[in-house]
């Protein structure tokens, strides 16, 4: 039994794993796609144009200096492709502990710290959208981060409980 947990436990690492690493590369690659979408939440240029009276509440909230976006997006970028490293350093590690070369809690220490990290780069998400109000305007990205969030902590209880 222990080895099919283990393989169940690298699986469901890698699989997040995987999906983040693609997301990694895009925003490598492509930074312009994500990025304005991250720049109009810190500006609440949404908000600001089709909810002129809820905006003008928060808008001392809004961020719209280009270098602050930038920086930010790069920090996430930053944040995503640790996650991205660790998950896959977890998933080695747990198949390595399939075959007795690494401890079993090494492998699972290492990928739930990975999925941890996943975690909270969509639980950031959330938080630091909501102080942006981005639930008014982008409830597309607001339901992705819930879903990653969701699958993210479903992956810890996994590696926690194995």
């Amino acid at each position: 039994m222990e080895t099919t947990v283990l393989a169940a436990q690298a699986l469901a690492t890698g699989l997040i794993g995987a999906w983040l690493t693609l997301g990694v590369r895009d925003n490598i690659l492509h930074p312009a796609v994500n990025e304005t979408y991250t720049a109009e939440v810190m500006a609440m240029t949404r908000m600001r144009a089709e909810y002129p009276d809820e905006f003008a509440h928060v808008a001392h909230r809004a961020v719209t200096n280009r270098a602050v976006q930038k920086w930010a997006f790069r920090l996430v970028v930053a944040a995503e492709l640790m996650a991205a490293l660790l998950l896959w350093a977890g998933v080695i590690a747990l198949l390595l502990a399939i075959f007795g070369t690494v401890s079993v809690e090494t492998g699972q220490s290492v990928a739930l710290i990975g999925a941890m990290l996943f975690t909270a780069v969509w639980a950031g998400f959330l938080i630091i959208g909501n102080h942006f109000c981005y639930w008014f305007c982008h409830d597309g990205a607001q339901n992705t981060h819930y879903q990653m969030t969701l699958w993210g902590v479903g992956t810890m209880i996994l590696l926690a409980i194995g």
